[in-house]
């Protein structure tokens, strides 16, 4: 049975696509609320507590032209400026709050045989999740649009040799602490990640864009000093295991148009707005 923060998103969701589809009309507020079936005052009381701004201010963060200047002002410098410690501005995470450690060997050839493997369900903003953390860090984070027992078992084929129990412990609680507005008192996140040692240096890369920061698929591969890798850094991208901390969906098209996305194209454009919406509303 769905919560009603999974039935408020889905709607938010479908109001986002019909925004972005009838961008050029300008629709009023009573129609997009029309289009989901629930009364304008109620569709923007909902959609502002959601996203912290109106459904049109919302829509500027989706436009391509926004995609566009954010790439534009940010992309030059965004791997080349030593990021400050610490949280700066209305919410940024960087990468010093989250440490990479890959699986050895073993653990990558042998399907996680003798790792134990905690997971839970838990609300975001965004639909519900499925976590899954080792002694070492979170190995797997995904929406989990289906059943309790198929978004399981897409867990297991991660996995298939390792031991599991259904436990919500420190390290998925902190993690989940990334969707909470005030991160002050954000602990260091650790990943434990199964990956090739290219997938691996992708996944750092994607955790120093910021939060309202947007790149591309060349501009990875650019900065892993490997120019010609687009088209491997985007199986990389498509291959990351653990969504929305490693921020695979702000990585767009070239021309600003966001793209395709693992869990769903409609979820990162709700994604990418509502970043942007915390980054630089005023």
């Amino acid at each position: 049975m769905e919560t009603q923060n999974e039935i408020d998103y889905k709607r938010i969701a479908e109001a986002i696509d019909f925004l972005k589809l009838n961008y050029k009309n300008q629709p009023t507020l009573e129609e997009a609320a029309a289009h989901v079936n629930i009364s304008p005052f109620h569709f923007q009381r909902m959609f502002k507590d959601w996203a912290g701004v109106t459904p049109k201010q919302f829509l500027q963060y989706l436009s391509v032209e926004h995609a566009k200047t954010i790439l534009k002002d940010k992309q030059a410098s965004l791997f080349d400026t030593a990021y400050e410690t610490g949280l700066s501005g209305t919410g940024r995470l960087h990468d010093l709050f989250i440490k990479v450690e890959g699986m050895t060997p073993g653990e990558y050839k042998n399907g996680g045989e003798q790792l134990h493997i905690n997971y839970s369900f838990a609300e975001s903003p965004f639909g519900t999740m499925l976590v899954g953390s080792t002694a070492k860090g979170i190995c797997y984070m995904a929406f989990a649009d289906e059943d309790d027992n198929e978004a399981f078992e897409k867990l297991k084929a991660h996995f298939p040799n390792a031991t599991y129990q259904r436990l919500l412990d420190l390290t998925q609680q902190n993690a989940l602490f990334i969707f909470n507005q005030d991160w002050s008192k954000l602990h260091e996140i650790k990943l434990h990640l199964k990956g090739t040692a290219f997938q691996i240096k992708v996944w750092e890369t994607l955790l120093k864009i910021p939060m309202g920061g947007l790149s591309t698929y060349s501009g990875i591969a650019a900065h892993i000093n490997n120019p010609k890798a687009s088209r491997a850094v985007g199986s990389a991208v498509a291959d990351n295991p653990v969504a929305f901390l490693i921020p695979c969906h702000r990585v767009i098209k070239s021309n600003g148009e966001t793209g395709q996305y693992h869990w769903g194209s409609q979820r990162k454009s709700a994604m990418i707005g509502w970043e942007a919406s915390k980054a630089f509303a005023v």
